[in-house]
């Protein structure tokens, strides 16, 4: 999808209400007082918040929907209707532009983006600074690189802004097991966000915590995203290595479920990995080719410029772009080479 896609032109806002006011305007109860509703406790009333969801995809919609489950009130945008009508479906509200969500959300407004790195977060934001007022917040909860979280940081502090940088772990999984967020920021900033932090982590007290300034969220989640690289790449060549021993005939689904239990290697990575053996013992159907979302080259990246030596995370990444590769030039090279110096054979295709 287009990046303009998520940027409406921007309009003039009107004049803010209170947000009761501006729900009994648009015929609509607050959620605790609609028929039927549980009525939440003191406790609750305290701690829920309103917060505003830009990308309603997988994880943006769970996580919305984490919310709404613990209280919250969640106003979501994305330019796709369906997504938009999927979050409606379980309470949440949903906008059908930036100007509709900001107008929906009480001051100090809090917007949380799920969106692609690169251009349409870049836009995403720069569309947001026009339209929200000093002390709101942004939180971006995606795969940001740090340096770009740290210039769109600067751009909104200009504007008294506030930019939370959230590296949001847990996929699809999350909605029932929680995420794990690494977060940067201002410590007062991210202090009044504590009701969403605790209600999207595994735990209250687990699962996430303010790791330090702006750009720390989003360098952490990279290099955790780093260290799975170098996780799943040993995982897959062990069980290849298992699996070539056909003297031993060994069922790798067997293995992997022996290892969950007791093993220094247990994990809940080994957990879903073995779970795929045993739907799909030989891989059937899959093609060897394993992208990378960007996170590892620029683990790599920072750990050159930081005379850090990081052989296992770079040499899984390589793992994944020789996959990518499978008429590699440079074998075929290597190979006539071999034949140049020593007479050895080439193996014709």
């Amino acid at each position: 999808m287009a990046a303009h896609a998520w940027l409406p032109a921007h309009r003039p806002r009107p004049h803010q209400g209170r947000f009761q006011r501006r729900l009994a305007r648009h015929g609509r109860r607050p959620d605790h007082l609609r028929p039927g509703a549980a009525t939440p406790s003191r406790q609750q009333r305290r701690t829920n918040m309103e917060l505003g969801m830009i990308g309603l995809g997988r994880m943006g919609a769970n996580m919305a929907r984490r919310l709404v489950k613990a209280g919250h009130h969640v106003s979501g945008f994305d330019p796709n209707a369906d997504a938009r009508k999927h979050v409606k479906d379980f309470g949440a509200t949903a906008a059908d532009s930036l100007d509709a969500l900001v107008a929906q959300l009480e001051v100090p407004r809090t917007i949380w983006m799920m969106v692609p790195s690169g251009k349409i977060t870049s836009d995403t934001v720069d569309a947001l600074l026009d339209r929200l007022d000093k002390g709101d917040s942004i939180v971006d909860g995606g795969n940001s690189n740090y340096k770009d979280t740290l210039a769109r940081a600067q751009a909104a502090a200009a504007k008294g802004i506030h930019y939370i940088d959230c590296g949001t772990s847990g996929g699809v999984w999350g909605l029932d097991e929680g995420y794990s967020m690494m977060i940067g920021g201002e410590k007062a900033a991210v202090e009044r966000l504590r009701p969403i932090f605790e209600t999207l982590a595994p735990g209250k007290d687990k699962g996430w915590g303010h790791v330090g300034p702006v750009g720390a969220g989003h360098f952490t989640k990279m290099v955790h995203n780093g260290i799975e690289y170098g996780l799943m790449q040993a995982y897959a060549e062990g069980f290849s290595i298992l699996r070539h021993k056909e003297d031993f005939k060994l069922d790798l689904h067997q293995v992997g479920a022996i290892w969950r239990y007791g093993s220094v290697v247990r994990s809940w990575l080994l957990e879903l990995t073995t779970d795929a053996l045993g739907k799909n013992p030989d891989m059937d159907g899959i093609a060897p080719w394993v992208a990378d979302s960007g996170e590892g080259r620029w683990t790599v990246a920072e750990a050159i410029d930081l005379d850090v030596p990081a052989p296992v995370i770079t040499a899984s990444l390589i793992a994944r772009l020789r996959s990518r590769d499978g008429d590699s030039f440079a074998d075929k090279l290597l190979a006539a080479m071999r034949n140049e110096f020593g007479g050895h054979p080439i193996r014709k295709e």
